[in-house]
């Protein structure tokens, strides 16, 4: 089933991204959802091919590497995260040779490329899965997935109560060969995604082949997708509570953060470890608390961790740094860097967020207040640029992207939205096509229109419109970016000095650079410290040292 590799990228291929060792510890990673960033055929789907005409386009952006969301053969019952083959490119995004170009082209450009890697599940058309099905009870392969017994008189309620994160039971029923009904099997997302029974051992054999088979290629990295989800509780124990979703990222549950995953990336480091070029593992881990995702960041095991827990606090210069202060501190102790995020592919684009009231969550159906929540996400992006370790960002949010909240429920595809109970199921909002140009059918994503709709305004966003305006979102972003790369107090490290400042507002040192946020609704009089590097808004600098800081604003001072 799968696809032929192309040759493993010569030592040569890397050496354009390996002139610094430890890059990720400052790295800006930039995420690609390949669906929608350019299209090159003209069928209305982004693809390989797409992503690898733009990365001059990321190159002159100013990141360090790319992170690719799935583009492996696939049903797309769940946008790629139900892996048919992983060893081989959907044929809607490419193939492995799409795949081979992209990577040689990236490295030419000093590009690194992470790619997304989802062992907690499969696609239920795996061929393990489907042999598993075909074989019936008591076949070798239904050992790799969890398929148990039902419970009641003829087995016919599911082994336990668990939920699907996307609503419902986390269990189905299969109609077994003979065509009775017969064994239930664990899906803690869509049924179309069985989970791996990860103490198989034939499970973890083939995940290190997976691996070797991508870093052949030539990749630089692995995205684990939730990388908290591989490793059960013995016996499968009931919860007893029903709205688990609820309960997800404050209570260790009996499937997800439990201690045996860390044995599954001590033995992934070894292989990873064979490996020239400083390629890394970056776990997406929704745990209770910080401190417990610093386990997956220990020096034997992954290199970096998404920090959820930023990316959900509000905008208050008090909860902001108190997440601050718990990230370093509980990083500070494994070696591992901080990481910053305020978007990604699963949640509410935060200049939407910011637009909305506090406490909505991370999925929100209302577009609120544009105009404030454009300001307050410019301004929380050089607040994360400045702080240290790793920051990602999500394609076109250099662009000040909303979400587009007003979707026609026919158009949606996101499958929690069809199971009713669990998430929101509004992540198509944020994965809507990104626009290139001020016109055409899908504003420069592809001649044939867009797998999502995109709203009318969206050429006035476009990397086109805003390209060369000064105080334009994608100029800001350019100019951040630029100017981080330049200043040797920004990016690695470990800690910050917080200064004095008025209530609402954030201050703090990192050498000769400090970094001034307002989140409260009037402007500050605050410190000038120094010379303006840049800033989210108009900062007003008067002769006796001070600066007026509007609401909802950042300045970044350098030492004169």
């Amino acid at each position: 089933m799968s696809q032929h590799s192309a040759d493993p990228a010569p030592t040569s291929a890397l050496a354009t991204v390996a002139d610094r060792r430890d890059w990720w510890r400052d790295a800006v990673i930039y995420q690609v959802y390949p669906r929608s960033f350019a299209d090159s055929n003209g069928d209305g789907m982004g693809d390989l091919e797409g992503v690898r005409s733009r990365l001059p386009y990321l190159r002159d952006l100013g990141v360090d590497a790319v992170w690719l969301s799935p583009f492996y053969a696939s049903p797309q019952a769940d946008a790629g995260y139900d892996v048919a083959d992983y060893r081989a490119v959907d044929p809607m995004f490419g193939n492995l040779l799409d795949a081979d170009a992209l990577i040689r082209d990236a490295h030419d450009l000093a590009l690194r490329i992470i790619v997304d890697l989802v062992p907690n599940h499969s696609s239920d058309q795996h061929e393990w899965f489907k042999r598993a099905l075909a074989e019936g009870p008591g076949s070798p392969l239904r050992e790799r997935y969890h398929f148990r017994a039902g419970k009641g008189a003829d087995g016919e309620l599911p082994p336990n109560d668990w939920e699907s994160i996307f609503g419902g039971p986390a269990w189905t029923r299969v109609t077994e060969p003979d065509g009775t009904p017969g064994e239930w099997y664990l899906h803690l997302f869509a049924p179309e995604q069985p989970d791996f029974n990860w103490d198989h051992p034939a499970v973890g054999d083939e995940f290190r082949s997976i691996l070797r088979f991508w870093l052949d290629m030539g990749v630089d990295g692995f995205r684990i997708d939730v990388a908290h989800g591989l490793v059960k509780a013995d016996g499968l124990p009931d919860l007893g509570s029903h709205d688990q979703v609820k309960l997800l990222g404050n209570d260790v549950m009996p499937f997800f953060d439990q201690d045996g995953v860390h044995e599954v990336y001590r033995a992934w480091r070894i292989v990873l470890d064979e490996y020239a070029g400083d390629r890394i593992f970056v776990a997406e881990a929704w745990t209770p608390t910080i401190e417990r995702t610093a386990n997956y960041v220990r020096p034997d095991e992954l290199h970096q961790a998404f920090n959820f827990q930023y990316l959900s606090t509000h905008w208050d210069a008090a909860e902001l740094r108190s997440c601050v202060d718990r990230t370093l501190d509980a990083m500070r102790p494994v070696g591992a860097p901080a990481t910053w995020v305020l978007s990604n592919h699963d949640v509410t684009r935060h200049a939407t967020r910011f637009a909305n009231p506090a406490g909505l969550g991370t999925q929100i159906r209302t577009a609120g207040d544009r105009e404030l929540g454009l300001r307050r996400a410019r301004a929380a992006t050089l607040l994360m640029l400045a702080l240290p370790g790793s920051a990602y960002l999500y394609q076109g949010e250099e662009l000040g992207l909303p979400d587009v909240v007003d979707l026609p429920d026919e158009v949606r595809q996101d499958p929690a939205y069809f199971r009713g109970a669990g998430q929101d199921g509004f992540r198509d909002g944020c994965r809507v096509p990104i626009p290139w140009t001020r016109d055409g059918s899908s504003y420069g994503f592809g001649s044939g229109g867009s797998w999502l709709p995109q709203p009318s305004g969206w050429g006035e966003l476009s990397v086109e419109a805003q390209s060369g305006v000064a105080g334009s979102t994608l100029e800001l972003y350019r100019s951040a970016l630029a100017v981080r790369s330049e200043q040797a107090d920004l990016g690695a490290g470990d800690c910050v000095e917080w200064l004095k400042a008025p209530e609402g507002v954030l201050a703090f040192r990192r050498g000769a650079f400090v970094c001034t946020t307002n989140t409260g609704g009037e402007a500050a009089t605050v410190p000038a410290h120094g010379r303006v590097l840049l800033a989210s808004g108009e900062v007003t600098v008067t002769d006796d040292g001070e600066a007026k800081l509007p609401a909802d604003t950042t300045v970044w001072w350098i030492a004169d």
